[in-house]
């Protein structure tokens, strides 16, 4: 494949670095620690036994977290490495 100026194998490593810097960002997201709830902090109801064995710090009903993951997140709308493609946007 062309690459211009670039030399080669140089997209390739663009790709594996934001996939590195993606990895190293989720490695770095804080963990639950501390005591699990009984009750879920956002609709009460009671969190079995065995999720609050299976996730220490568990503060949420396997509902109420689903909603959560269910969100969409914030994310930065760009390409801090500054491809062309997201110049094009």
């Amino acid at each position: 494949m062309a690459g211009g100026w670039a030399r080669d194998g140089a997209v390739n490593e663009q790709i594996e670095a934001s996939i590195n810097d993606e990895l190293a960002r989720l490695k770095a997201r804080k963990l639950l620690v501390g005591d699990s709830l009984t009750h879920c902090a956002e609709c009460e109801e009671p969190i079995s036994e065995a999720r609050r064995d299976a996730i220490k710090g568990v503060k949420l009903c396997i509902e109420c977290q689903q909603e959560r993951d269910g969100a969409p997140s914030v994310r930065a709308g760009f390409n801090r490495r500054g491809s062309k493609d997201s110049q094009l946007k």
